[in-house]
């Protein structure tokens, strides 16, 4: 099996997936036409990136391309569509960054308290203003809303629990004993969440019911002065909408993402990493030792996985449901030829195979075949099945009943 590696990861993956076996290629330089260039030379089986983006038309140049792995938690940077359409896998390494980024949303909460960063700089220009930066509210007893309570929306909470702050969650899929177990009091939606909150810190993936989420509306239910954290994507927020709220109602933000923010390291003119009331971090989130040594493990993880069993941990583009009606449920006898040609009358009959398993019982002798199907089998066909001399027996089962 032939790995690409077009992002920058720890040298542990390449000495472990050659101790798999695999022949390995690392270019972390990769991007746009490059890495089409590189997809098409090197023809891999596997993919591995990071921050790179994955288009449509790298997934086209890659012919033997079966598996992309993101070294991180979102997948919004690869075309998820077009590796469907092409039958590619699509995996991510949920989780492992968690506590790193949870920990960088906690800097943030304490900096835009104590205003750290703004001491520092004015240390480094010469100058003592304890007056200035003396006033801070404290943290104890404040309200946090967190918008978003998967793994490092939990990390979170667990961390603000232990500041004393009196902690809300909005997540579509926390369940009241998690929450309970957390010390968190669930919210019906965001807005919920974030009225007359101190602070509020957001980890939600980028989709079509989160960008733009945290408005004007959302901005104004939080209690004057206070604090916006965001460690997820920049699209999340508007960010025209917070910096009107930065000036009109003493909002402070503390970001380290932000919509447009360049890929690679140079110039970032944008208005708002200049207004005073934000703090701004270069999504560096993820980027703790402890995190990349995490995240590698979980990348060799998934290639030996695959690599063994043909299985993919952690997928995310595959079917929850298929457009399967019907389910054919064939006993036969475990020898050469029976099976495909099962497959050969259900294709005659113009039906598609949507899944399918089949299992062999101790002695290798016997095997039951599960098809699900995307319409019904004629009668005729299932009497043909019957008759068939290495078939036990049949059965159907409507999957829609």
């Amino acid at each position: 099996m032939h790995v690409l590696i077009a992002d920058k990861l720890s040298s542990e993956v390449v000495t472990a997936l050659q101790a798999l076996g695999c022949r390995v290629s690392v270019d972390a330089g990769l991007k746009d036409q490059a890495l089409s260039e590189a997809l098409d030379r090197l023809d891999p089986d596997v993919l591995v990136v990071r921050s790179t983006k994955v288009t449509a038309a790298q997934l086209d140049a890659a012919r033997s391309l079966s598996l992309v792995i993101r070294a991180g938690a979102g997948v919004n940077t690869i075309d998820l569509d077009r590796a469907s359409a092409r039958g590619v896998y699509v995996s991510n390494c949920p989780g492992k960054n968690a506590i790193a980024v949870a920990e960088l949303a906690i800097g943030h909460l304490v900096n835009l308290d104590r205003r750290i960063a703004d001491n520092v700089i004015a240390l480094r220009a010469g100058q003592w203003q304890k007056k200035e930066f003396g006033k801070a509210r404290g943290l104890a007893g404040r309200t946090l809303a967190i918008l978003g309570c998967g793994a490092i929306g939990r990390e979170v909470a667990r961390r603000a629990r232990a500041f004393g702050m009196v902690v809300r969650g909005w997540d579509r899929s926390m369940d009241i004993c998690t929450a309970a177990e957390l010390g968190v009091t669930p919210c019906a939606s965001a807005l919920e969440a974030c009225r007359d909150a101190d602070a509020v810190t957001i980890h939600l993936s980028l989709n079509p019911g989160t960008r733009g989420l945290v408005d004007a509306e959302l901005l104004a239910a939080l209690r004057p002065g206070a604090y916006v954290i965001n460690t997820s994507r920049g699209e999340v927020i508007d960010q025209d909408a917070l910096e009107r709220a930065i000036a009109e109602r003493g909002l402070r933000a503390g970001l380290d993402v932000f919509a447009d923010e360049p890929a690679v390291d140079g110039e970032f003119p944008h208005a708002i990493a200049h207004n005073p009331g934000v703090y701004g971090t270069h999504h560096i989130g993820a980027s703790t030792d402890q995190a990349s040594e995490a995240i590698a493990d979980e990348v060799v993880r998934i290639v030996r996985i695959y690599l063994q069993t043909g299985s993919v941990e952690n997928c995310v583009n595959v079917a929850l449901r298929t457009p399967a009606t019907h389910l054919l449920v064939v006993r036969h006898r475990d020898q050469v030829g029976v099976l495909a040609s099962v497959l050969d009358l259900i294709s005659k009959a113009g039906i598609n195979v949507q899944e399918m398993e089949n299992v062999i019982f101790s002695g290798a002798a016997a095997a039951v075949a599960r098809i699900q199907l995307d319409q019904a089998p004629p009668p005729a066909l299932r009497t043909t099945l019957d008759e068939h001399p290495a078939v036990f027996a049949t059965s159907l089962v409507a999957l829609d009943a």
